[in-house]
């Protein structure tokens, strides 16, 4: 058995992370996989001719024009999927059984395209867009109703490019494709759209090398990155630091202004991952560590065992790497209960499931988890859990079940 994992990166984002460990841990289940990705941090040379890399990374440039036309007062990311790729002339050439797909846009396969390929095809979702029109996530309701002239939100002006991409994607996707969701509020969301709702899917978790994230001596990590010892360390991080709205960092700094009259507390610090230190710093009322971006594993290992908790207040999130790799490194993790996060997070047992956008409740789970913590028995379940649900071996089988029932 041979598969195709087709995924635009290896490294750039969560989905990028999570496609590229799913084709490890099934390689180490002795699954020949094979990873094809249009920008690669690990040299993967799938590229034919000497500047095919090249033109493949430029394709995203070219309908950038096109996604301008639309208009909206809600900052979210759109993927059109337009262009033809060559990509489907080399799997439909390959020896694959079958082609599991990932995060695919940028231009990487057009909505065509992907009903021209004659594999039988897994789709591991990393977001909303397969269902949507071109919005990767969106708190409105037309992927449920269908993308209509009349039911166009009032945030939005211009060209619809949300209907025209979900109409693509109604022509040409006729026959259904096996899905995979991370999570169960994502694989819920499929199955209540009006584009994908009778199409098979299953829920398989994203895998974590538990041998690489694990507990560390916190003194070291604390000594390795220059943080400060004998204070509570919160981490922050999001690609792109504070300023994606959908990650609630706005949401965590109120939650902060529960915290700065708990004498308990006063010599709380913050530490922000994927960002570097600003020009203006913030001001949180309290002191903040800039990490920087981290793309190896062995220093986020060495952040997430130097901190006493982390703080996810995402508005909507599949099921964020940083939320598993902190449990399998035993760093308890508070959350809202929205999205993935309920997947990742045992309520009061590994972290805090704080109430949709409550922000003094979300502040309640910071000063839960720094209280309780305090004999190490959230961390030590955090770590248990994570062994037990995300490990490669788990999710590399339940990967093979997928595989090997639909090539029966």
């Amino acid at each position: 058995m041979k598969i195709i994992q087709l995924s635009y990166s290896d490294y750039i984002g969560g989905a990028s992370i999570a496609a590229n460990r799913i084709h490890y841990s099934l390689c180490k289940n002795n699954i020949n996989s094979e990873l094809w990705v249009n920008d690669s941090l690990y040299k993967r040379s799938y590229w034919k001719e000497p500047y095919d890399k090249v033109k493949k990374k430029l394709r995203r440039y070219i309908t950038w024009p096109i996604l301008k036309t639309i208009k909206t007062a809600i900052p979210i990311h759109h993927s059109i999927s337009l262009l033809p790729s060559t990509w489907v002339k080399d799997i439909n050439k390959s020896d694959a059984d079958i082609v599991n797909l990932h995060w695919i846009q940028r231009e990487m396969l057009s909505i065509k395209d992907i009903s021209k390929i004659k594999k039988p095809i897994v789709w591991t979702l990393h977001d909303m867009w397969a269902f949507c029109g071109a919005e990767h996530y969106t708190n409105d309701n037309r992927w449920r109703e269908g993308y209509n002239f009349n039911n166009r939100p009032s945030y939005e002006s211009g060209l619809d490019l949300n209907k025209w991409t979900w109409d693509r994607k109604k022509k040409y996707w006729k026959n259904p494709m096996q899905i995979i969701t991370p999570s169960s509020w994502l694989a819920k969301c499929v199955s209540e759209s009006k584009l994908m709702f009778n199409w098979p899917v299953s829920i398989i978790a994203n895998p974590i090398n538990t041998d690489v994230f694990k507990p560390m001596d916190k003194k070291i990590s604390l000594k390795k990155l220059n943080l400060p010892n004998n204070v509570p360390l919160l981490l922050f991080g999001a690609i792109g630091g504070v300023n994606d709205p959908r990650k609630g960092f706005s949401l965590l700094t109120k939650a902060l202004k529960y915290l700065k009259n708990n004498i308990k507390f006063k010599n709380l610090e913050i530490v922000i991952l994927g960002q570097s230190k600003p020009k203006s710093c913030l001001n949180l009322g309290f002191p903040i560590h800039y990490m920087g971006h981290i793309n190896d594993d062995i220093n986020l290992c060495l952040i997430y065992n130097s901190v006493d908790l982390i703080v996810i207040p995402s508005k909507q999130d599949n099921l964020p790497n940083m939320g598993v790799e902190a449990q399998a490194c035993g760093a308890p993790v508070v959350a809202f209960n929205t999205g993935g996060l309920a997947d990742i997070i045992e309520h009061k047992k590994t972290g805090y499931l704080a109430k949709a956008f409550d922000v003094k409740d979300l502040a309640n789970g910071i000063i839960y988890v720094l209280d309780q913590n305090i004999n190490k028995q959230l961390a030590n379940n955090a770590r248990e859990r994570a062994i037990k649900k995300f490990s490669e071996k788990k999710i590399s089988e339940d990967y093979s079940k997928i595989y090997e029932k639909i090539l029966v």
